[in-house]
């Protein structure tokens, strides 16, 4: 079977990554290909120079009423993959960005026209057979969801409508909303003579507007969503004000999904084949490690940013003064996704402020590893300021996150959904349990009292309060039961999420 996976991301690649779509990207192929199916991935070059390339050829792609021309590049050939990258000045003239932040007034409109771009070069080299015979078109998120309007409604194209097509959604939240014409950056600016049913393409809640994710569900042969609760989550109207996120306004069509058999929930995975150097370090060598990376980030600012400098006085203060407590730990993209459970107010602050407070009683001490919204960066910087206890780093740094994995004894993870999610994996795979709200990818890897800790409710408020209370007896079980919270450790590090499993159910499941 010969499979070819488009997408916007990938990890594989030097400077290829922002999320999670990326990691996946970079490992699902090889599992994949160790179950012996041939995968090619293809993804936008956006100039990243290391790259060695080898010419495939030119592809012509009529579009905006123009015959423009893009290359095709293989870059990488091993373990039964083939890597491929598309250029053209498009991808490439953002500095090497993935992605751009347009107006509100016209939200995803640069990436929009560049991913339309490049779903109809993928488009034109499919049908060319520039990678040779395929057997199923593998589609990832909304930039790749073009491709399958194109293979519908386009009459350029025969082999391509020949072809099987999975659509993968990673991210339900973006779906990449443009209009349907009457802007530079429309379905009609990008294929003029294309013929369509708006019925198909068209936004629920905007119809004079299209909607590349819900095209691709609709059109596509698999719907394939990236843990089974998450499956189940789509199928229901998200209600924000209550704190639950679901369909994000797709409900429906996952509903007709589902009622056609198109609907499958596969858990993404993880590596556990190889020993992690991160797990060697002491607390007192991060701690290095992260004042040089601080300095680091100050020196990129033309003036001192408070976040850091607080962070750099906390780092020191707790260089000199050992914690008896355990060391609660938290990385990711600092989103509302992530973070608006903590930053729900109380009587005492935000709840972050209530998880310090209570941290404080048994000498923890937290360390936050993130960057996003400026505004949740701000409000995380105030918590720091306020708890001497806290310690928030406004940046990333592969090294500094791989670390907390390993040297933290509790994981703070309370997304208000989260698909799949990887960091919990990490953090089990490293032997530190996690405290994760139960939906999503969440609650198929961690299970209450058995390799972690769990919470939930029925709304926003009791989301808070149980988030509260159940960090407050994880810090309990820590200090009173450290033979259980052994085990607990213990048991999150034998926890397996494995890529191999997913790629047999990819086969089974979506392909054949």
């Amino acid at each position: 079977m010969r499979v070819l996976m488009v997408a916007a991301e990938n990890d594989r690649l030097p400077n290829c990554k922002v999320g999670g779509v990326a990691d996946v990207i970079r490992d699902i192929p090889y599992a994949l290909s160790a179950q012996g199916i041939s995968v090619k991935v293809v993804v936008p070059d956006y100039g990243q120079s290391k790259l060695n390339r080898s010419f495939i050829g030119d592809i012509a792609v009529p579009f905006r009423q123009h015959l423009e021309t893009a290359t095709l590049w293989q870059v990488e050939q091993s373990e039964g993959v083939t890597q491929y990258v598309i250029s053209h000045s498009l991808f490439s003239e953002h500095q090497g960005s993935i992605y751009c932040n347009d107006d509100h007034n016209r939200p995803f409109a640069t990436d929009a026209t560049k991913f339309a771009f490049f779903n109809a070069a993928v488009c034109e080299a499919i049908e060319h057979k520039m990678f040779d015979e395929l057997d199923v078109l593998h589609l990832h998120d909304w930039h790749a969801a073009c491709v399958s309007v194109l293979q519908h409604f386009s009459p350029r194209f025969v082999y391509l409508k020949q072809l099987k097509t999975v659509y993968t959604v990673h991210n339900l939240a973006l779906q990449g909303i443009r209009p349907f014409g009457h802007d530079e950056s429309s379905l009609e600016a990008w294929f003029p003579t294309l013929s369509y049913n708006g019925q198909q393409l068209c936004d629920h809640h905007h119809p004079h507007c299209f909607n590349p994710m819900r095209s691709a569900i609709t059109l596509a042969d698999k719907v394939h969503v990236v843990s089974p609760t998450y499956s189940d989550e789509v199928l229901h109207s998200s209600e924000p004000d209550r704190g639950f996120f679901g369909g994000e306004g797709l409900e429906h069509d996952m509903h007709i999904a589902k009622r056609q058999g198109k609907l499958v929930g596969i858990l993404n995975g993880c590596h556990y084949n190889q020993q992690n150097a991160s797990s060697q370090i002491s607390l007192a060598d991060y701690y290095n490690l992260v004042n040089d990376e601080l300095i680091r980030w100050m020196s990129k600012q033309p003036a001192l940013l408070s976040c850091h400098y607080i962070a750099h006085q906390r780092l020191k203060a707790w260089q000199n003064k050992a914690a008896n407590g355990p060391l609660i730990t938290s990385v990711g993209r600092l989103t509302d996704q992530k973070a608006l459970l903590l930053r729900q107010n109380t009587e005492q602050g935000i709840v972050l402020d209530k998880l310090a407070q209570l941290a404080l009683e048994v000498d923890a001490r937290i360390i936050i590893l993130g960057s996003g919204d400026p505004h949740l960066e701000n409000l995380f910087t105030q918590v720091m300021a306020r708890h001497e206890n806290v310690l928030y780093l406004n940046g990333y740094g592969q090294k500094i996150g791989d670390y907390l994995y390993h040297l933290g004894d509790l994981f703070l993870m309370p997304s208000s959904f989260e698909p799949c999610g990887i960091s919990q994996m990490l953090a089990m795979r490293a032997g530190q349990p996690c405290l994760v709200h139960q939906v999503g990818g969440l609650a198929d890897t961690v299970q209450h009292l058995q390799n972690g800790f769990t919470f939930s409710g029925e709304d926003l408020e009791q989301q808070c309060d149980q988030l509260i209370a159940t960090f407050n007896f994880a810090l309990t079980t820590y200090q009173s039961a450290p033979e259980q919270y052994t085990q607990l450790s213990k048991n999150a590090a034998q926890a397996r999420f494995t890529w191999q499993s997913s790629a047999k159910d990819y086969i089974l499941q979506l392909y054949e």
